[in-house]
């Protein structure tokens, strides 16, 4: 159950019909409930062959030699391809390409791909891969980020110069980037001990975030068709069709315009499918076999096939007056990248600009480091680089609090950043921000009744333990805790991010109609109701179409950052608005228009300023459709600088503040979250409904960080690849969510929005975490949260 606030007006244009600000039904809702929709595991096609991926079984080795003559004699085999077969270039990845298409010279992680193989039956294809001989020399892991960061005798895991630099980061050994930032006497020169003797109380922690799953239902899936053109076409689940389509063409050797990409149906993404998994071997085993390839990963293989949230390693120290102003703050950020670049470096410039928070704090010295490991890699996932450092930082304000007996919403009040203050890279704040605001109306939101209230206290489903009756009511203790999290939106540090919508208005069957057309990825977050509503909203028609996603259209971007409805929101609006001119001046042209009429587009007709029809747009347009293209830009941003961390690096931020309650049994460590607070600021609410969810969401996997969800990894190897063990909250788990929304526009963005996918998933988990604290007394400096965590056993030894 949730319970919904928003202000009743915002001063916004009001939306019409199934437009912006109303929330009509998603086309692929009831499709998704009733289990009908088609997902890219789903697809099928006649003279389908089956790929398969042989991986390694070695986090660290070399690759010595690989037989495959076994497997290809086997009946019903189509293809057997290892790097040798890879007909262009080797490598491939989001910012450096240094991830092999299949290895050769060593294997980096365990489940690395080796060679692929293509059979006419997914049973025979698996068959083929246990005939495949592969001859490794295995090599010590490289599994502490600690030592791999600054340990000079730590093996290498790429040897010197094999990453490209491209000048923008500082790098070097096993280092992706080394981000610092320096602000007020740090940037002077001044040392931590010359701050602390300024201080009238200090507090420092130690703190550590585990393995973060996406945990999509949707396993990583593909079919690719070779063309009759020599090229290929690939039906996949992506979040970027054009990224993909710019690694994917120069491995196989062809112009970008020979591979085509279309969107399959996606279940769930979360950042996981920004980097490329099954693509390039699905379109060489289809291009060698000349056969349509389809991969499906099964779970196992999809916890190996795709990065996951960077494991963190935290020093924080705070200084403060005594009266709780924040003087100085310290932090070293060690971000555990895996064996492969992915987006590491981005993670690590947004973990070392959010690194101390929304908090006016005038000397700042932070150090974000990214490090290769031979962990399994890692990459995006929502919240990248902000929900780590969050977690530190909501966990120093709470410890410094304590310390001057302040309330945990009053200390952060009072030390909260505002419109036209300046982050922490100098930036200035240039558009609402609430955050005092926010955190009053989560102190002072109702507060759910306690055991005593409740009609039977000693209802399993109620406590601690749930169902399992583990737990009768005795040693229960009820915690409170309270987080604010703030997330750049949009991509940041001078990347020239843009989408691009092409928009059609013609007349069809005696009607107007409109037709949309992006690249843009619907992975689940309504982005095609979104661009649907923007079209009814600047055109006046209500028939819309939003055409599939694919990149016979210029890109859109990433479906990641909370930048969709941002950027390919802006460019639909942009194109929308060019075709409405266009329009407009026909009438001028053709209609009975009055000289100098002020028009506009309504019901499906050109008015005059009074509302008046002036010509329908079905004949005004009878055999003259409209339609325009146009990219739509955000404003410019620039790379912080190496040395000081300074610079405008973001386009926007974003905020949201919870209140966890929780339930805790103090003997058994076992933990129930209550109720979860939400406050957050959405500029614009586009579609309130989706909003919520995004908003329920974003909290459910914050929820699942703090109390169970962690990818167990000893010695490069994960232990727990099934959601048998790899644990995410499910419905009895997910606590009843009040969501405060509030809409105070930003000038810069279309429709005053703001992108609110991420900013929720950063504060859910430390203040369950203060939660859990304010119940048990204890430190609780990792998350996910154990049981012997709260009841004080000494931790099993896990090895790294």
């Amino acid at each position: 159950m949730s319970e919904t606030t928003a202000p009743a007006s915002t001063g916004l244009p009001t939306a019409t019909r199934d437009g912006v600000g109303a929330s009509p039904l998603r086309p692929d809702g009831a499709l998704k409930a009733t289990g009908e929709f088609a997902y890219s595991s789903d697809m099928w096609t006649e003279d389908m062959l089956w790929g398969a991926t042989l991986r390694s079984p070695h986090p660290h080795a070399r690759l010595l030699g690989v037989d495959t003559a076994a497997a290809l004699a086997l009946p019903g085999v189509h293809a057997v391809l290892t790097h040798e077969d890879v007909p262009g270039e080797k490598r491939y990845g989001l910012e450096y390409a240094d991830q092999p298409v299949l290895a050769f010279g060593k294997v980096r992680y365990k489940g690395e791909p080796v060679a692929i193989v293509a059979a006419d039956h997914p049973e025979t294809a698996r068959r083929a891969l246990d005939r495949i001989r592969v001859d490794y020399e295995v090599l010590e892991p490289v599994s502490d980020p600690l030592r791999a960061a600054f340990d000079p005798d730590c093996p290498l895991v790429h040897e010197e110069g094999s990453v490209p630099d491209d000048g923008r980061h500082r790098r070097g050994g096993n280092l992706a980037r080394h981000q610092p930032v320096r602000t007020g006497a740090f940037a002077e020169g001044a040392t931590v001990e010359e701050l602390r003797a300024r201080a009238d109380v200090v507090v420092t922690g130690s703190y550590e975030v585990g393995m973060q799953d996406q945990a999509f239902l949707g396993p990583e899936s593909g079919l690719a068709v070779p063309a009759e053109d020599g090229g290929v076409d690939l039906y996949v689940a992506t979040q970027w069709l054009h990224v993909d389509q710019g690694q994917i063409a120069p491995c196989l050797g062809l112009a970008p315009d020979k591979v085509r990409l279309a969107l399959a149906g996606v279940g769930g993404a979360f950042g996981a499918r920004e980097d490329l998994s099954m693509q390039v071997h699905a379109c060489l085993l289809a291009l060698r076999a000349r056969r349509p390839v389809k991969i499906v990963y099964n779970r196992e293989e999809s916890f190996l096939g795709h990065v996951h949230r960077h494991p963190a390693r935290m020093e924080y120290e705070h200084g403060a007056t005594g009266d709780g102003a924040l003087l100085y703050a310290v932090a070293r950020i060690v971000l555990d990248g895996g064996a492969y670049t992915s987006t590491t470096p981005a993670v690590v410039g947004v973990a070392a600009s959010m690194g101390v928070g929304p908090y006016a704090i005038p000397n700042v010295r932070v150090d974000a480091y990214g490090v290769y490991t031979t962990n399994p890699p890692c990459g995006a996932m929502r919240g990248f680089g902000a929900v780590q450092a969050c977690f530190g930082y909501e966990s120093q304000m709470d410890a410094l609090a304590a310390r001057l007996g302040a309330h945990p919403v009053d200390l952060r009040v009072a030390n909260a950043l505002a419109q036209g203050s300046r982050v922490i890279t100098g930036q200035r704040i240039d558009a609402p921000l609430p955050m005092a605001e926010m955190l009053l109306r989560a102190r002072d939101a109702p507060m759910p009744p306690g055991r005593s209230a409740l009609p039977d206290p000693a209802d399993p489903r109620t406590l601690p333990g749930g169902v399992s009756a583990t737990v009768l009511g005795e040693g229960v203790v009820r915690g409170v805790g309270y987080a604010v999290g703030m997330k750049n939106l949009c991509f940041s540090e001078g990347f020239d991010d843009y989408s691009t919508a092409r928009v059609r208005l013609e007349s069809v069957g005696g009607g107007p109609a409109v037709t949309v057309h992006t690249a843009a990825a619907e992975v689940g977050q309504g982005l095609v109701t979104v661009q649907g509503q923007i079209a009814r909203t600047e055109l006046g028609v209500e028939r819309v179409t939003v055409l599939p996603a694919d990149t016979r259209v210029g890109s859109a971007g990433s479906s990641s950052a909370s930048r969709q409805t941002y950027m390919t929101g802006g460019a639909v609006k942009a194109a929308c608005e060019a075709v409405r001119e266009r329009v407009l001046a026909l009438a001028r042209e053709r209609g009975p228009v009055p000289p100098g009429a002020r028009l506009s587009l309504s019901g499906g007709a050109v008015v005059s300023a009074s509302g008046d029809v002036l010509v329908p747009l079905a004949e005004l347009l009878d055999g003259s459709p409209v339609e325009e293209t146009r990219e739509y830009h955000h404003r410019a941003t620039r790379m912080v600088d190496p040395v000081n961390g300074q610079g405008d690096s973001h386009v926007q931020f974003g905020m949201c503040v919870h209140r966890a309650v929780v339930d805790v049994d103090v003997e058994l460590g076992l933990v129930k979250v209550v109720e979860m607070t939400a406050v957050q600021d959405v500029g614009r609410a586009v579609h309130p409904q989706q909003l919520v969810g995004q908003i329920q969401g974003a909290t459910a996997q914050g929820v699942g960080l703090a109390l169970m969800e962690e990818v167990q990894v000893a010695d490069g190897v994960i232990r727990n690849p099934s959601f048998t063990d790899y644990l995410i909250p499910t419905v009895l788990d997910t606590p009843p969510m009040r969501i405060d929304v509030l809409e105070c526009p930003d000038p810069a963005a279309p429709y005053g929005l703001r992108g609110a996918g991420e900013p929720g998933t950063l504060s859910s988990t430390p203040a369950v975490a203060a939660a859990v604290r304010a119940a048990t007394g204890r430190a609780l400096t990792r998350v996910p949260i154990r049981p012997e965590d709260i009841v004080g056993l000494p931790a099993p030894r896990r090895r790294r």
